[in-house]
């Protein structure tokens, strides 16, 4: 049960700091280059409100992923 736990934290930090990169990167407060491109890739140039709210959204759930993975579902 604790390495279910842990996977579930692991997994839910891993969503939440993509989530707070996108959410600093479509604010316009980070800027860095691709690093891994498949296609044509190019920088965020300036703000970018979809890739806030992506990141608001990820962010936002890989928090709750770690709160139930650490704390657990209570069932009566």
């Amino acid at each position: 049960m604790k390495a279910k736990r842990l996977a579930g934290a692991l997994i839910g930090a891993f969503v939440g700091l993509i989530g707070l990169l996108w959410l600093l990167q479509g604010t316009g407060v980070l800027r860095i280059r691709p690093i891994l491109c498949i296609a044509n890739c190019e920088e965020i140039v300036g703000p970018s409100p979809v890739w806030a709210v992506s990141g608001l959204i990820a962010l936002i759930i890989g928090v709750i992923v770690i709160f139930v993975s650490v704390r657990g579902i209570r069932r009566p």
